[in-house]
């Protein structure tokens, strides 16, 4: 995906689970996608909000 077709991601959260070392997970959602990164901002995975919200349901049931 190339910047010209990338969604602005500027409204990231971060996990309430944030270990005392500073590595937590952050999202942030945008034109109908979720961008999971790395706090340390080692890079991003851009997923759809169907497949995001599928993802949340596996960990939730201990699936992943």
């Amino acid at each position: 995906m190339n910047s010209s077709t990338s969604p602005a991601f500027n409204d990231w959260r971060t996990s309430s689970y944030c270990g005392t070392n500073g590595e937590c997970v952050k999202v942030a959602a945008a034109d109908g996608r979720v961008a999971i990164g790395d706090s340390k901002g080692a890079g991003m995975l851009i997923v759809t909000e169907a497949d995001y919200e599928n993802l949340l349901s596996r960990i939730k049931k201990g699936m992943v």
